[in-house]
């Protein structure tokens, strides 16, 4: 029997462009949503701290409440501005009039043999010397070298320099044991990541990777609490910049992983 992707897209705002095609889309705010988009602030919920978790408040829902751990289809999750496309309208010019047929929306057959599938990556060492100076000063007074050698521009320099230092190794004690060093060294030594919590697999390693995320995410909610972290988005949706980061290492680390062309569109232009 041919498997099927069963895509979930999640958003906050009405996606009319998307609602013809074969996506579930799953909604995160209170918004005035058609019925056929899925609701996430029933059954067992992290609703109220969407503000915090962004698209994370979806993928804990679908979890505790329509996971199944037999279904042998392929499943993956998208954002509502960041979709999937196919291998071969990567670098193609997207539009409102042909966005559907370059949409990624059954199996690629470049999966066979592959458990999982994340977002193409993207280099963060290509940061202006401007934003560096004013933004990562605290790493480059420790290491000044990072000022010239790309090489030590890391996931982990990018992260303390938007989102700071203290939260990143808070939450780093706080992961397990078996991650907790090649976590560290991934941030350390890699320039690149493979961005946005999307990502597409089975059931099975599905299930092994929100059972990975949300309890290190739960420990460090007791740890740094939420509203501490309001007021700025570089702080507010730290538990999603983190799980982006992990995301990444995570599905590298334990699935035979494929990197797949992803868009960034607006439907608004």
């Amino acid at each position: 029997m041919r498997q099927k992707l069963e895509l979930y897209c999640v958003t906050n705002k009405k996606v009319s462009h998307l609602e013809s095609t074969s996506m579930n889309i799953g909604c995160v705010s209170n918004g005035d949503f058609p019925a056929s988009y899925i609701r996430c602030d029933n059954g067992k919920n992290i609703f109220h701290k969407e503000k915090y978790y962004s698209e994370l408040t979806f993928h804990y829902w679908y979890w505790k409440n329509k996971f199944d751990l037999n279904n042998n289809n392929w499943i993956g999750f998208c954002q509502r501005r960041r979709l999937w496309i196919k291998n071969s309208s990567k670098n193609k010019e997207l539009n409102r009039d042909n966005l559907k047929e370059h949409l990624l929306l059954e199996p690629d057959q470049k999966w066979e043999g592959y458990e999982s599938v994340i977002c193409d990556k993207i280099y963060v060492n290509n940061v202006k010397k401007i934003k560096m100076l004013k933004r990562g000063w605290k790493s480059l007074i420790k290491d000044p070298g990072i000022f010239f050698d790309k090489d030590k521009q890391t996931v982990k320099f990018h992260f303390e320099m938007h989102h700071g230092s203290k939260f990143l190794n808070l939450a780093l004690d706080l992961l397990d044991k078996d991650d907790k060093q090649d976590f560290n060294d991934y941030l350390s030594s890699k320039t690149y990541f493979n961005p946005h919590i999307m990502f597409i697999t089975k059931s099975n390693i599905l299930n092994k990777w929100f059972s990975k995320l949300f309890p290190w995410l739960e420990r460090c909610e007791n740890a740094m609490g939420l509203k501490n972290l309001d007021g700025k988005y570089d702080t507010q949706r730290l538990y999603a910049f983190l799980s982006e980061r992990y995301l990444s290492f995570w599905f590298k680390k334990n699935t035979k992983f494929f990197e797949q062309p992803w868009v960034l569109y607006d439907s608004n232009l």
